[in-house]
């Protein structure tokens, strides 16, 4: 129960006011008259003014209520490197107990754990939430037990008590971590792409620590060792294997006595593209179609196009003189046989044997198919003939051969159930509304895949795979009739474009893949292949424990399952024989960037208020008492400040002066005052 005397004025303050100054003004004057009473009339007014300043005695019943310590337990990645998870579970436990034995005290224990993505440590943000939900004026102390490597110091609240930090960790521990400062999103295939790596040693670092040598491993191949120096910016140059994307582990040995490997290895993934594709495109002859693949191609800005068409065969002999022509001369020799390997993939276009090309120039392209390279034939109605580019030594290589038969009749193309699934020709629109083509060679496939049929489900779209190379045939010239709208087109440049990368063996559309698509820490997995049934994928962890994963046709051809992964390193897929590999989390998380536990991030927030920064390996700190505004901390204790807040349960008001009393001692002094100025 606790009394104070509140005024509760019957009128406004600046009427009371205004007529206080009013009386005084009055006593003033009779002051100056001389009247004897001034003193009686003084105190009449005064009486009056204080009835209406309303004075009332006012009794509270309290409740005192706790005072609340925020005790936040960081249990972020960092915090479980060496014995800092059982210092800091022992040290929160001691802390629970002493501040549990304090009269009127609460705790609250608040757990944070590592942010969202590679977030890091957001202590701050914890304890903004956690006094969000209590009340300012009952906030004693706020007590952190972390290794100070907070990632949200900039998003610091503005504090009601004291903030004391109390250090995991040890004083000897040292760590060494690798850095990747430079690491390109994209290098080109072939060509070595030079990466900035860094060897740091961070902490009470031992005089007796040697050099470190890093591993170097490309889709987890075989690793490569280089010496590197300490504390220095080392440039390495690698070159990409493939194309696509290229996952990179760089590894350093773990050092004795540091405090964790974990920031020993970092993945990083680069795309691997070519600077340029160089394409041979040779047209037989002119015909209406005859543009359509250097329009295709010349509008691809990544696309080398040599482009020749015979104008001028060997058996036309009009008299003209040689040295009259503007023609140029094919460079039969220079380009299948001297630069061959120079082109990524060699069209012919309608093309017949006309003795430009000998036997040995053809034999010489079959041996660049199988040894990588790709050829694509656009069959005209010389293909049917005996001047067929089949009858030469490419025959071995083409997968379908001509039955001599030229279809002349309208027929609309369609993907059959094998093109369905295969990237090439799946999703290629709806075929329903694609226009007729009106001519096609007829051929019995020999081997490979038959993408699309045309007139009574005859092939027209073979593909195949010969040695190391690729070859693909199609048996018709008349796929610019698409392209000029005819009978509404259809996707011409689609099918094109795609023909032309899968012969120049894009990632993207291999038919036999197996790849993931990782966000954080989940990964998508996905398998594409002409098979109709496939197995379960086999996970291989970064800590050697592997895991199956059951697979989903979401589409013909496409299966996927989705892997949430434990941990963050280099992860191995394998179903039959496609493999892969793809890293999971950042380069460098955040927890694992600095290791070594430290007051400095800290600081700033901490000295506003005073509070302390200990260690936890020099004992737990005793709890005292301290004043708002004091010292918070020194030397082996930490303190508290003792809010005295309460809880108003019911209030009582009483008025000082009952009105009938103010008209008394009003009336009384009046009366006098009057009664004396009149014996005078």
């Amino acid at each position: 129960m606790t009394g104070t005397v509140i005024f509760d004025p019957l009128i406004p303050w600046p009427f009371l006011v205004g007529l206080a100054v009013l009386a005084l003004a009055g006593v003033v004057l009779a002051v100056w008259r001389g009247l004897v009473g001034w003193p009686l009339r003084a105190l009449g007014a005064l009486a009056l003014l204080g009835a209406l300043a309303g004075p009332v005695y006012q009794v509270e019943d309290r409740a005192p209520l706790t005072d609340i310590v925020v005790l936040l337990e960081d249990e972020s990645a960092s915090q479980s490197l060496s014995d800092r998870p059982a210092q800091m579970a022992e040290a929160a436990e001691a802390l629970a107990d002493r501040i549990s034995g304090r009269p009127n005290t609460e705790l609250r224990r608040v757990t944070l754990r590592d942010g969202e993505g590679d977030g890091g440590t957001e202590l701050m943000t914890a304890l903004s939430a956690a006094l969000a939900e209590e009340p300012r004026a009952r906030i004693a102390g706020i007590i952190a037990l972390s290794d100070g490597r907070v990632h949200d110091a900039d998003l610091a609240p503005a504090l009601p008590a004291p903030l004391h930090l109390l250090l995991t960790g040890r004083e000897p521990d040292w760590d060494r971590r690798l850095i990747v400062r430079n690491a390109p999103a994209f290098a080109i295939i072939g060509e070595p792409v030079t990466l900035t790596i860094r060897i740091e040693d961070i902490g009470a670092v031992p005089a007796d620590v040697e050099g470190a040598t890093i591993e170097l491993s490309v889709d987890g191949g075989p690793p490569e060792s280089y010496a590197m120096p300490v504390g220095q910016d080392f440039e390495l140059p690698i070159t990409l294997p493939h194309g696509g994307r290229n996952v990179i582990q760089f590894t350093v040995p773990e050092a004795e006595g540091e405090i964790t490997d974990r920031n020993n290895t970092a993945l990083i993934q680069i795309n691997g593209v070519r600077d340029r594709l160089r394409v041979l495109l040779v047209s037989g002859e002119p015909h209406p179609g005859g543009r359509t693949w250097r329009n295709l191609l010349k509008s691809d800005s990544s696309v080398d196009l040599v482009h020749f068409t015979i104008l001028r065969p060997p058996e036309k002999q009009d008299g003209v003189p040689v040295d009259e022509l503007s023609l140029i001369a094919f460079p039969t020799r220079e380009l299948f046989l001297e630069k061959i390997d120079d082109f990524d993939l060699i069209i012919f276009d309608r093309y017949k044997r006309r003795g430009i090309l000998p036997a040995i120039y053809l034999d010489n392209v079959a041996s660049y198919v199988n040894d990588g390279g790709a050829v694509l034939i656009a069959a005209g109605p010389d293909f049917a003939t005996a001047d067929s580019i089949y009858r030469s030594p490419l025959a071995p290589v083409v997968p379908a051969q001509p039955s001599a038969r030229v279809i002349e009749e309208r027929y609309r193309p369609t993907v059959t159930d094998e093109g369905s699934r295969h990237p090439v020709t799946a999703d290629l629109g709806d075929g329903e509304s694609w226009g007729s083509w009106l001519r096609q060679i007829d051929v019995e496939p020999q081997s490979g895949h038959v993408l699309m049929s045309g007139y009574e489900d005859r092939p027209l779209l073979v593909l195949d795979r010969v040695g190391e190379g690729r070859v693909a045939l199609l048996a018709s010239d008349h796929a610019w009739l698409w392209s000029r709208g005819y009978e509404g087109g259809g996707p011409q440049l689609e099918l094109l474009r795609r023909l032309a990368h899968w012969m120049m063996k894009e990632p993207e559309l291999e038919e036999e893949a197996l790849w993931a698509e990782a966000t954080g820490q989940q990964m998508r997995i996905i398998r594409r292949t002409l098979n109709k049934n496939v197995g379960a994928v086999i996970v291989t962890r970064p800590d050697g424990v592997t895991e199956e994963r059951a697979l989903d046709e979401v589409s013909p051809g496409r299966y996927e399952a989705t892997y949430d992964g434990p941990e963050i390193g280099l992860y191995r897929l394998a179903e039959g024989e496609q493999t892969a590999v793809i890293g999971l989390g950042p380069a460098a998380p955040k927890e694992f960037e600095q290791t070594i536990a430290t007051g400095d991030v800290l600081e700033p927030v901490i000295a506003p208020l005073r509070g302390g920064i200990l260690r936890l390996e020099d004992g737990l700190p005793q709890i005292r008492s301290v004043r708002e505004g004091r010292p918070a901390a020194g030397r082996g204790w930490i303190g508290l400040v003792p809010r005295g807040a309460y809880e108003t349960r019911d209030v009582m008001q009483t008025a000082l002066l009952p009105a009938w009393l103010v008209l008394l001692i009003a009336s009384a002094f009046i009366v006098g005052g009057w009664l004396r100025e009149g014996r005078r």
